[in-house]
């Protein structure tokens, strides 16, 4: 049976940190895979995280297996994190291995409850989300999102194109810090979007994966909360991985806002397809998170720590764009310090990607998409110079 099997094709991001594994120059610089670095290339574990996995280690009993749909203290302390108050009536939840396993869970529901539902793909996107849709089969269309000349918001294409979802149809929102690319809406923007969707009758569907990575954690979830507050039905998958900094041990949830009538269905659909993936979601990171949520001290020194990643993120925004300005005698780089999260797209060309690798083991994706967490104060000067040699 098995010889019946095709070779997958290789993920990209993937396969680019396998070359740059290999690679065995001095000084090589990776800035493809979507993990946060601090200075010395290390992706730290957070101190709230260590302080909090101490007293689990001291205080846990059990190893026995958590509830469905993971415990409701996590789902709870994540709802509150992301919508603040006033949805307990509304909110359906599970916990879910990563974002990702969240965004699988979210298709899933979907293609239960509506399987001829369109969904809507921001161009670009994060490389899984077409991936997993067509993987479940389901029927898919992109809008406009990103001026590749401007290096910004397509927004008259974004919203022309949302002109055309249909009843029915599910759009895939970034919550905050758009992933490939690092340009957002503005909140006026974000009125205008939820207004095209509501009149259009489409459920959104935002993916969350940075809450605290842009420009705070509530000023990162104001998009997600404006939707939630404007809709009667909001999918929410949201990660962990990034903001805990606690990627391996897979923690995420999918928040299903729905009625107060509908929400008791609602749940029991959810409970039932993480039965049907994975039965039981892992619980070691989701624990991490409710005692940091639920502890005063804890989620102080988080909120502290989480300020330290963000605003390093910033400095090198501010201080690669002021570099590429020098290295370019141009202006043409100057939105790098306006983008948001982890990620910019830089307008380079394949080959000019091709010739960074080759030239000056600098490692990026091949859409110019660069990881800024990737690089420190002593990397980005040689970054800057590596781009103006191949523009």
């Amino acid at each position: 049976m098995l010889e019946a099997l095709n070779p997958q094709p290789q993920d990209k991001i993937l396969q680019l940190l396998a070359m740059f594994r290999e690679d065995k120059r001095a000084g090589k610089i990776d800035l493809g895979v979507g993990v946060y670095k601090d200075a010395t290339g290390l992706t730290p574990v957070m101190r709230a995280v260590k302080a909090a996995e101490k007293k689990l280690w001291e205080s846990e009993t059990t190893k026995t297996y958590t509830a469905l749909a993971g415990e409701p203290a996590y789902n709870t302390a994540m709802q509150g994190l992301i919508l603040g108050e006033g949805y307990a009536d509304r909110a359906a939840s599970i916990s879910t291995p990563g974002g990702t396993g969240a965004l699988r869970q979210a298709l899933e529901l979907i293609r239960l409850a509506r399987p001829q539902a369109k969904i809507w793909l921001s161009a670009p996107t994060w490389p899984n989300h077409p991936s997993i849709v067509k993987f479940l089969g389901l029927p898919m269309a992109e809008y406009r999102y990103f001026d590749v000349e401007g290096s910004g918001l397509d927004f008259a294409g974004l919203i022309e194109d949302l002109g055309r979802v249909a009843e029915g149809d599910v759009v895939l929102l970034h919550g905050c810090c758009h992933n490939p690319t690092g340009a957002n809406p503005t909140p006026a923007q974000w009125d205008e979007i939820i207004a095209v969707l509501k009149a259009k009758k489409a459920m959104p569907l935002v993916d969350l994966a940075y809450q605290g990575f842009g420009d705070g954690l509530d000023a990162d979830a104001e998009a997600t909360r404006k939707v939630a507050a404007a809709f009667p039905e909001v999918l929410i998958a949201a990660s962990c991985s990034k903001n805990f900094g606690i990627y391996r041990e897979r923690t995420g949830i999918l928040i299903a806002l729905t009625s107060p009538e509908r929400k008791a269905v609602v749940q029991a659909n959810l409970n039932f397809l993480n039965r049907q993936n994975y039965s039981f979601p892992p619980d070691h990171g989701a624990r991490l998170v409710t005692m940091i949520l639920e502890d005063p001290a804890l989620r102080a020194e988080w909120v502290v720590e989480l300020e330290e990643t963000r605003l390093n993120m910033l400095n090198l925004r501010v201080q690669l764009a002021e570099e590429l300005r020098k290295a370019t005698n141009s202006d043409r780089f100057d939105f790098v310090a306006h983008h948001r999260g982890m990620f910019s797209r830089l307008g380079l060309s394949e080959a000019q990607v091709n010739r960074l690798r080759e030239e000056n083991a600098i490692y990026m994706v091949g859409d110019s998409r660069i990881n800024i967490a990737g690089l420190n104060r002593e990397t980005v000067p040689l970054l800057a110079k590596a781009i103006a040699a191949v523009l």
